[in-house]
Order: structure tokens, then C-alpha cells, then sequence
């Protein structure tokens, strides 16, 4: 974990500068909307999607300083739809510590997601780019049909692969996509480009969002930042799971599946099916296809010329296969 950090202390630079962006955006006349806002939005996120998009930017020619404000248009994307994501969970951690809906209630949390929203749309508007903002409309519909698809499918012991990934393609990859596609759009690239950025961010999104599946039965509250085995509580089938259910006895699968469905599971029932995924296999085969996603998004950028920033990019799209937390 350690050696992962060092890692991403080579991006500080651009942390520091993304901060400053995100702290002005708070400013509200509501100052619980700047305590709440503050919390969730200046707490320990990895501002990888901001960071996407200036390296997009940069990869294409484009060096001015607007990005630095219009990569916040991203992280509020991202911190308002975990905002919503935790009511909807009734999820009381996050990162590691108290969410904001246990900590100021629902309607707080829903509330402050709203102005997150809003205000990533506002800072899309004031760059006038037909374009930009159409990227940024649409993913945040995506958005919101993949939290849709996933609340629809909950306790849905018969969804498919490719279900699940239709799932998380809308609500986490598409907004991965956004940031690294909107960097060539801002930058003023060709069709060609602006779609391979696109791409990139797409399979990116995808294995990043498979490795943090496998997270939720593998490892700790401390890493995870959430209680394990915490998506299969809330009634989340995925891509472990899926695996999984191919090795179950039909008759252990049916009274698993009916104890889930009728919230009569024991804690004792919640352990025997982490054991199962990770017992059977379930895991590196999860492994594989991250870095299936992650080896295809890595060609994406074979249009671009070789340069310090495409290597960044190529490492970050490592990095998020081969990390632990």
C-alpha cells in the first residue's frame, strides 16, 4: 500500500492545484452546504478523474490553466453521485470514516449531492463549449440509469455478466470516459482522438470498477474504506458473485438465496459466501478480466506519440488493476 502511495506522490502537483479549485466551488450562503460540501468533497479521494482530464488535455497539446478549474466539473460528478449512492445503500461508511447521511441525515446528504450536481454543471457552462457540456449532460444521465439498473437488479441472484457490466459502465466507467474524452474535446483534437481518449477512459473505468468489486471480499474495512462483504448486504450482485453462483450446489444456492432476499441471513451465512468466492477461483478470474479491460485501454492510446504524459497515463491505467485499495 505503501509503495502505491509513493506512487501517486508523483501526481502531487496536480493534487494541490485540483484542491484549490475543488475548495472554491463551496462557497454557498447555506454554511451547511460548505460543512457538508467540505467533508465529502475534500476528504480522501484520489482525484484520479480530474487528474484524467488535465492528462487528456495535456496529451493533445493543451497547457492552459482553465483546466485546473474545469477538472472539478469531474471530481462533483463523482462526490455528489456517491452523495446519492449512500442514501440509497443506507451506507454509514465511507473512505474509511462516518458517511455524510449518518452523520447530517438523508436529506442533507441528497440535498448537497444536488448542489454538487449543479455546480459541475455551471462550471461546464461558463467554458461555452457546445460540446463539453453535451459530454457532461449525457454522462450524468448515464449516471443516474446505471444507479437506476443496479437498484432494479438488487437481490437479482440471476444477473448476468453482462448485465452487471452494463451496470457499472453507466455509473462508473462512463464518467472515466467523460473526463479522458472532454480533455481531447477542450484541447480541440480530431474525432479520431477525442474517440480513442474516449475508449481509453471507458475500459479504464471498467477494470477499475471490477477490481473494486473484488475488494468487497477481499479486503480490509482499514483498506476499503467500507465494511467487507458490505455490496452483498446492501443486495449488490457482482462479477465475484456472478462467478461464484456457477459453483454452488443448486439446493446451497436456493437457501442462500432465499435467506438473502428475505434479510433473514446471519452473519454466520454472509461469511460462508465470502469464503465461497474466495475459495473457487472467482477471484483471479475477476483479476483477468480487469486487466483484460485494462490491456485494451492501453492500446487506445497507440495514435498518440510517445511522451511523458502518455507514459502516465499508461501507468495510472496500470496502476488501477494492480492496486489494493
Amino acid at each position: 500500500m505503501r509503495e502505491e502511495s509513493e506512487f501517486l506522490d508523483q501526481f502531487d502537483p496536480y493534487f494541490s492545484r485540483i484542491n484549490k479549485e475543488l475548495d472554491k466551488i463551496l462557497d454557498s450562503k447555506v454554511s451547511l452546504i460548505e460543512e457538508v460540501g467540505s467533508y465529502s468533497l475534500l476528504g480522501e479521494g484520489k482525484r484520479l478523474r480530474p487528474l484524467f482530464f488535465i492528462l487528456s488535455c495535456q496529451l493533445c497539446n493543451y497547457h492552459e490553466s482553465d483546466v485546473y478549474p474545469l477538472s472539478t466539473v469531474f471530481e462533483c460528478l463523482h462526490a455528489a453521485s456517491l452523495l446519492h449512492d449512500d442514501v440509497l445503500d443506507n451506507a454509514s461508511i465511507r473512505r474509511g470514516r462516518s458517511s455524510v447521511n449518518k452523520i447530517w441525515g438523508n436529506s442533507a446528504a441528497v440535498l448537497v449531492g444536488d448542489f454538487l450536481f449543479s455546480k459541475s454543471s455551471r462550471m461546464a457552462l461558463e467554458k461555452r463549449h457546445i460540446e463539453f457540456l453535451k459530454v457532461i449532460a449525457d454522462t450524468a444521465i448515464r449516471m443516474t440509469e446505471g444507479q437506476m439498473l443496479e437498484l432494479v437488479n438488487a437481490h437479482n441472484w440471476n444477473i448476468t455478466r453482462r448485465e452487471y457490466l452494463g451496470i457499472i459502465t453507466s455509473k462508473t466507467a462512463d464518467l472515466v470516459s467523460a473526463a479522458c474524452a472532454s480533455g481531447g474535446i477542450v484541447a480541440g483534437a480530431n474525432k479520431s482522438d477525442i474517440q480513442s481518449l474516449k475508449n481509453f477512459g471507458l475500459n479504464m473505468g471498467i477494470a477499475f470498477q471490477i477490481v473494486d468489486d473484488v475488494f468487497d471480499y477481499t479486503s480490509t474495512v482499514e483498506k476499503a474504506g467500507k465494511p467487507i462483504g458490505n455490496d452483498l448486504k446492501e443486495g449488490k450482485i457482482t462479477l465475484p458473485l456472478i462467478y461464484t453462483f456457477a459453483y454452488l450446489e443448486k439446493g446451497e444456492r436456493d437457501r442462500l438465496e432465499n435467506l438473502f432476499k428475505n434479510g433473514k441471513a446471519s452473519d454466520k451465512d454472509y461469511f460462508r459466501i465470502i469464503e465461497f468466492v474466495q475459495d473457487n477461483g472467482a477471484i483471479n478470474k475477476c483479476r483477468k478480466d480487469a486487466q483484460d479491460y485494462a490491456n485494451l485501454a492501453e492500446t487506445q492510446l497507440s495514435p498518440f506519440p510517445d511522451s511523458p504524459i502518455k507514459e502516465s497515463l499508461l501507468k495510472l491505467n496500470q496502476f488501477i488493476v494492480n492496486r489494493s485499495y
